[in-house]
């Protein structure tokens, strides 16, 4: 797969340039960026992983947090500059779906048809259930309650102060994590990631990391200008371009780590991609893009529409249910699965 990636990186930057440059079809050019980005994101991931490995547990918990949705932010920059508002919205919405539904329920249906029962922290997982409820139901749920009453101006403001608050739990709960209670979160499988060699070294590990994110960056910007023309000749929604599209590109190489964690019966780091991701997406990335949007013409409210917000909240819900008793099979990941369409035949129709 890592050969796969080279060449379409190889062949997929320089096609990027040419068609930015003389203005090649909307539909190519989102093809080519989408596939680019893709590609891309994988070796921020590997590059990532072994930084990890390479410099501990806490500086490399700090650095998955930071670039774990790394590709998405960039994207969702571009697009709060090009004012498109609601596919950034969308694109959240799709993270959290994509990350609780079609992540975990890929993991336990793929690993459950090669494993009867697979098993995982039954803490991590009630400890994480909490944070979930908080990050999607209470941050996002509250601003849209409020708004109701409330004028543009108001909403904002609750919507940074919510960002705010937001981000200084999500560091607070990585240092509960990776420092005051680290031995309580050591697992068997993390103990065995510690001892791995790590596939590049530290200076070439840093150096694949910024220039794959600098790529990822302007690729992205081309990726963008896409979006309104390629939804209007698909028939695509700004909803549905953001929960389905910019939420599975910007995701695609992690995505497919826990999908093969979970085939290795490496479960709980399986679970832990699907929801530490979600819940960086809820407690950092989306409060980030807030305050970021305060720099553009077009500031970004967290105000979600009442589909979005159902359809979290229902998943969160289902997501709970299904992982709280810390093992899992094939038929509930099917049962995720089945949810994830569901709701993506709604976006489409809406």
């Amino acid at each position: 797969m890592g050969k796969v990636f080279a060449i379409i990186i190889a062949a997929g930057l320089p096609l990027a340039v040419a068609g930015s440059l003389l203005h090649w079809p909307s539909v190519v050019m989102f093809v080519i960026c989408s596939a680019t980005v893709i590609a891309l994101s994988s070796y921020m991931g590997r590059a990532t992983e072994s930084l990890a490995i390479v410099v501990g547990p806490r500086i490399g918990g700090l650095l998955n947090a930071t670039f774990g949705n790394a590709v998405e932010l960039i994207i969702s920059i571009f697009a709060l500059k090009a004012g498109l508002i609601g596919v950034v919205l969308a694109s959240l919405t799709g993270s959290v779906l994509g990350n609780l539904l079609l992540v975990a329920g890929l993991s336990f249906f793929m690993g459950g048809l090669k494993y009867k029962r697979q098993t995982f922290s039954v803490h991590d997982a009630r400890h994480n259930s909490a944070l979930l409820i908080f990050a999607v139901v209470v941050a996002f749920v509250i601003p849209e309650i409020f708004s109701l009453n409330m004028n543009e101006a108001k909403t904002l403001n609750l919507s940074i102060g919510i960002s705010i608050v937001m981000i200084a739990i999500y560091l607070a709960g990585l240092f509960f994590k990776l420092v005051t209670h680290r031995g309580v979160y050591a697992t068997e499988e993390g103990a065995a990631h510690h001892e791995e060699v790590p596939e590049w070294g530290k200076k070439k590990a840093i150096i694949i990391l910024l220039a794959a994110t600098a790529a990822v960056a302007y690729v992205a910007e081309s990726l963008v200008h896409t979006f309104e023309a390629v939804g209007e000749q698909f028939g695509w929604s700004e909803l549905f371009i953001g929960v389905i599209i910019v939420a599975i590109v910007g995701n695609a190489a992690e995505h497919a780590s826990a999908i093969l964690m979970a085939m290795k019966n490496k479960m709980d780091i399986a679970v832990e991609i699907a929801i530490g991701s979600t819940l960086q997406v809820a407690m950092f990335v989306a409060p980030v893009l807030v305050l970021v949007s305060l720099l553009f013409p077009t500031p970004m409210p967290l105000v979600f529409t009442v589909p979005e917000l159902v359809s979290m909240i229902t998943a969160v819900f289902l997501a709970i249910s299904i992982s709280n008793d810390g093992e899992t099979n094939w038929f509930e990941g099917l049962t995720l699965l089945a949810a994830y369409f569901i709701m993506g035949i709604g976006f489409y129709l809406l």
